[in-house]
């Protein structure tokens, strides 16, 4: 039977593939329509509890897509020319293209919106948003292993999603790894227009410019001179650097209306990238914004 048969089309959405039908069942077919390849192994553990779950998912789609088996150990060729390094590993090939993929077990949940991204079905987006509001919702309870989750199924999904790439490297930075924080940050695009990517930009250039020293310190500093503006200044950076944006604008504010052009109006710059790393449009932000130009116009 060819695998476009029309008749018995139930039967024809999920074949076993080999390296010789590599050509006529996947490339050829996917320029009709997609098909999805699961290169597995009957020793492999995980391929047992993925195998029946695509299965079941693809006879879900209702003929948008279509699904081939292939054995490695039996047919090893294509597995090696698609560099497959581990199983299970699952290809999407589109126009006769691999387009999509992804390896081992994963839940029912990413692997719908897999196909319903492939197939052209509204699912993906569905779930990326119920994620991202996961990953936010975890990070704002300070569940840094919940939101790191969220935040990789959604990059598994959309590996350019800008907001999960923000959201992951605030799991970092949280976690005290401003460090790799950069580096998740930087697979964002440089001119990022992404407010999530902007606001951990400003916050991570913050981090950069906060003084080593204990933020009790510097209090203390502050408790035998409230006039120390340097002092002042430094805690304002350590507390922008943990995350504190309402501490660092009220100590920033205090330098400026005490002396407003003090080290070239450095306070008043830096609060403006406080602003930045709150979020243009938070509380933190509009507050201080408001409290800024009360003193600036009095």
């Amino acid at each position: 039977m060819s695998f476009a048969d029309p008749k018995a089309a139930s039967d024809d959405l999920i074949k076993d593939g080999s390296d010789a039908g590599f050509m006529a069942d996947i490339v050829e077919a996917s320029k009709v329509q997609p098909v999805i390849v699961d290169f597995w192994a009957t020793w492999c553990g995980p391929c047992r509890t993925l195998t029946p779950m695509l299965e079941k998912a693809v006879r879900a789609a209702e003929g948008k897509v279509k699904l081939v088996k292939i054995d490695v150990d039996a047919n090893p060729a294509y597995a090696g020319q698609l560099r497959v390094q581990s199983i299970p590993t699952v290809y999407a090939f589109v126009d006769g293209k691999p387009v999509d993929g992804f390896q081992g077990a994963v839940p029912e949940s990413q692997l719908k919106a897999f196909i319903d991204k492939l197939a052209g079905g509204p699912g993906i987006n569905s779930d990326v948003e119920q994620l991202l509001s996961l990953g936010a919702e975890s990070l704002s309870l300070n569940d840094l292993g919940g939101a790191a989750q969220a935040y990789a199924q959604v990059l598994t999904l959309e590996p350019e999603n800008e907001t999960a790439i923000a959201g992951m490297a605030r799991v970092y930075l949280a976690d005290g790894d401003a460090d790799q924080a950069r580096q998740t940050l930087a697979m964002a695009a440089t001119d990022s227009k992404n407010a999530d990517v902007i606001s951990l930009r400003a916050q991570l250039s913050l981090a950069s410019a906060a003084p080593t020293g204990e933020a009790d310190a510097l209090q203390a500093r502050l408790a035998a001179n409230p006039s120390d503006h340097q002092a002042r200044y430094d805690l304002s950076l350590a507390q922008a650097a943990g995350g504190d944006f309402k501490g660092a604008v009220d100590s920033l504010l205090a330098i400026v209306a005490a002396d407003r052009e003090w080290n070239d109006q450095a306070a008043r710059k830096q609060l403006l990238t406080v602003f930045e790393a709150a979020g243009p449009a938070s509380d933190v932000a509009r507050d201080g914004r408001r409290r800024l130009s009360s003193i600036l116009f009095a």
